[in-house]
């Protein structure tokens, strides 16, 4: 007997450590599929990407500001620098963002745009990691214009103004990305709760303007077709939000309870496979793999921080990340991505636009999902 227990032992521990992980596991991967491999291999690429316009790099045309798909790159690579204690990777996208303070001023946008202000989460991020203080000052330069209506503001612009709205809401669903995450971010650099409530308002105007009795969103109210890149902008905005509002915050449960219908609708829509479609809800679309990205994020999100069941939602973003990562060639580009997409209220205009190859939209929440499997 005491020659066959040790036998036994081992035979189990063998057993163990060749047994498949469990449907919901967000810990164990294979080889080629850790989010680590993965998010360096992202991160790596977005380092010897130039500057973009519009999101696809074109190194012919110079590009004349930083679009919002390199800021949310730019931003994944540093949340994906910090939680992997990368200080090399950090390094190299700090000294990326230098040159916009002089030799490439020239490309920081102007803060009159809703898409434009999120670059401002970027230097914010910085200034996290590092204390410097002219990260925090450009970040916050961003931050407060998006509350700080101008002079030659349009009749619409000051009616959300006058309403304590950003002057800058538009009710595109693409919004709730690039307003809450700059404000979440300041309100994470500064402690200021006027941040995080800005955001956690404007959400709540979205989510009772917008959100559709399935739980999912219209591009627009003009255009009622459930995108995906678009639903996916909101529901990594849900997640931002909630990550950062204060327990006792008056707005969470409203937020939270819009998030947990998005999340249970888009459980319904996802294929066997992991994938989400470019019309969520329409089995005639091609699988996209931006917005699935996106949806992605939120569940791992959900999942880290109690607010989905872990087995149901945990198999979910598993089978997401499984999938989505298939679809990376062996340049480290994502894709299948939905090109650049403004509101038309036509099917044919979301079934047939351009699937692009490494383009932004599609790296950027790659990244986050690293980072977000990894926290």
């Amino acid at each position: 007997m005491k020659r066959i227990l040790p036998i036994l032992i081992m035979l189990v521990l063998a057993i163990g450590s060749n047994a498949q992980p469990k449907s919901y596991d967000l810990k164990t991967w294979a080889k080629g599929t850790s989010p680590v491999e993965i998010g360096n291999r992202i991160a790596g690429k977005f380092l010897i990407t130039q500057h973009s316009r519009s999101g696809d790099t074109h190194p012919k045309i110079p590009p004349t500001f930083i679009p919002y798909p390199e800021v949310c790159t730019w931003l994944g690579g540093l949340w994906f620098a910090n939680v992997t204690k990368n200080e090399d990777l950090f390094k190299k996208l700090e000294n990326r963002f230098l040159p916009l303070f002089d030799a490439e001023k020239n490309l920081q946008p102007k803060p009159n745009h809703v898409d434009f202000c999120v670059f401002g989460s970027v230097p914010l991020e910085l200034y996290l990691k590092t204390g410097q203080q002219k990260y925090l000052d450009l970040g916050l330069l961003y931050a407060d214009a998006q509350w700080t209506i101008p002079e030659n503001a349009k009749p619409s612009e000051k009616f959300w103004a006058d309403q304590g709205y950003t002057w800058q809401t538009r009710i595109w669903i693409d919004d709730m990305f690039m307003i809450t995450t700059v404000q979440a971010q300041a309100y994470r650099a500064t402690g200021d709760r006027k941040y995080i409530d800005r955001a956690a308002r404007e959400m709540v105007l979205y989510l009772d303007t917008i959100q559709l009795n399935n739980g999912l969103f219209y591009h627009s109210p003009e255009a009622k077709f459930s995108w995906a890149r678009g639903n996916g902008w909101m529901a990594a905005g849900m997640a931002e939000i909630l990550r950062s509002l204060p327990k006792n915050d008056p707005q969470k449960g409203r937020i939270l309870t819009g998030y947990k219908k998005m999340m249970a609708a888009l459980l319904k829509y996802q294929e066997p496979d992991g994938m989400w479609r470019q019309i969520i809800d329409d089995p005639e679309a091609w699988k996209e793999t931006s917005g699935t990205a996106m949806f992605t994020y939120a569940m791992i999100t959900g999942v880290k921080n109690g607010w989905l069941d872990k087995k149901i939602y945990g198999t979910a973003a598993r089978k997401g990340w499984l999938a989505l990562i298939s679809y990376i060639n062996q340049d480290d580009d994502q894709t299948e991505v939905c090109e650049g997409t403004d509101i038309q209220n036509s099917r044919e205009h979301y079934m047939k636009r351009k699937r692009i190859v490494g383009d932004l939209h599609g790296q950027a929440p790659v990244l986050w999902c690293a980072t977000a499997l990894i926290r």
